[in-house]
């Protein structure tokens, strides 16, 4: 299942530097991971925010809902998400031989 989700992150500006630091460290390290195992399948930052518009290819709801909940920047994020299915309109690339 496809999902587009933005994630649009506020941290506390009084929040500890090395707190921060730790948060942001193993945020990029799961994210890695995800993106990795082909379940964070894209991520673009939204120029001027401090946000990004993901794609993510999990088996279920529940799955997307797990490595939502536990992002390391979590609590500091507002989180859209969006079910996606294909367009009939979509040009589909030929098959690779």
């Amino acid at each position: 299942m496809l999902f587009a989700v933005r994630m649009s992150v506020t941290v506390p500006l009084d929040l500890d530097e090395d707190v921060k630091a730790d948060i942001l460290a193993r945020e990029k390290s799961y994210s890695q991971d995800l993106q990795a195992g082909g379940e964070w399948q894209h991520i673009w930052r939204c120029v001027g925010q401090y946000s990004n518009l993901s794609i993510f290819d999990v088996a279920e709801n529940e799955r997307l809902h797990d490595i939502l909940w536990n992002l390391p920047l979590f609590p500091y994020m507002e989180i859209d998400v969006t079910p996606l299915a294909r367009h009939p309109s979509q040009v589909v690339a030929p098959s690779q031989p």
